[in-house]
């Protein structure tokens, strides 16, 4: 019998080991839950660069057609509560009359309504505004991981205006740059 005992001790993990493996294991969870966060983060970040894109591409059709930007009187437009609650098509879209015809929808931000990603927001969202000759078309409030100031390969989506900590992308003519 004191043979059985002793291998059964033997085999066994005491509590020490096992809060050690339970810590271990909660450490290496917490790591891959913030690499899949920050990647998700990222992911949407790309999103909104080639949403930009796709929309100067749809304005400047838009422009070769109608020798004029769509027109927003001079004020933001947007999808989000703050600026207005516009459409994604027609005349009643954030960009009028854009859609459908220059492009099927206008996008709408992958995380609309939360401000650099995280915070709930009645105005983080895609913005634009136009007085037919120049526009400016922004990711406004809701870059989560990239800083569109540095001098880098995103320096295309710089903006004079908001910059440095706004979390904001931007495309414009050159007479929007300062709007």
């Amino acid at each position: 019998m004191g043979m059985v005992s002793s291998l059964r001790r033997n085999n066994s993990f005491t509590l020490i080991e096992l809060l050690i493996v339970i810590a271990i294991i909660g450490i290496l969870a917490a790591v891959i839950i913030v690499s899949v966060t920050s990647a998700a983060a990222k992911a949407r970040d790309v999103r909104r660069q080639q949403d930009l894109r796709e929309l100067q591409t749809a304005l400047a059709d838009y422009y070769t057609t109608n020798g004029s930007y769509p027109n927003t009187g001079g004020g933001w437009q947007g999808h989000c509560a703050y600026y207005g609650s516009f459409g994604t098509s027609g005349s009643g879209g954030y960009i009028p009359n854009l859609a459908p015809t220059y492009i099927p929808v206008l996008p709408l931000d992958p995380r609309e309504g939360y401000e650099c990603g995280t915070t709930p927001s009645t105005h983080a969202c895609y913005l634009y505004r136009s007085d037919g000759t120049d526009y400016k078309l922004m990711a406004f409030g809701t870059v989560e991981t990239t800083d569109p100031t540095a001098t880098n390969s995103l320096s295309f989506f710089n903006d004079p205006t908001y910059g440095n900590g706004a979390c904001v992308y931007s495309i414009y003519t050159a007479g929007a740059a300062n709007w």
